[in-house]
């Protein structure tokens, strides 16, 4: 649940509000999800139109997504659905990397990716 719950954040920073209409007064920079789905995918389109604030904030949130193909717990394609609902709905600086064969874990590959891409997001420096 804790992609779902950080996909849920990055709509809420969009919105400045919770689903419910109460201020989201969180100031992400950056979000990652790990094996995980886009929760209320079904109308962040259709919420996202005309709301010219919220396309902007979601345009510059950097997201990484991260799944694996052999994935049985949450399957790889809702994690591939959630990637194509977050980019055509405006969240433009959206990465999903893709891992052959993994599994509902991680690797040393995976978290070494998760690392340059947070140095190089949140201008960390170094690796």
């Amino acid at each position: 649940m804790g992609a779902a719950t950080a996909l849920y954040s990055a709509t809420c920073h969009a919105f400045s509000q919770y689903g419910n209409g109460s201020p989201y007064r969180v100031n992400l920079s950056a979000v990652v999800g790990l094996s995980g789905w886009l929760p209320c995918s079904r109308t962040l389109r259709r919420r996202m139109q005309g709301v010219n604030d919220a396309v902007r904030r979601a345009a510059s949130l950097p997201i990484l997504l991260c799944h694996g193909t052999g994935d049985d717990v949450v399957a790889y394609q809702h994690g591939e659905k959630s990637a194509r609902i977050l980019s055509s709905s405006g969240f433009q600086n959206l990465t999903l990397r893709t891992y052959e064969g993994l599994g509902h874990y991680t690797i040393p590959e995976e978290t070494d990716e998760i690392c340059r891409w947070l140095s190089a997001n949140l201008c960390l420096g170094g690796t």
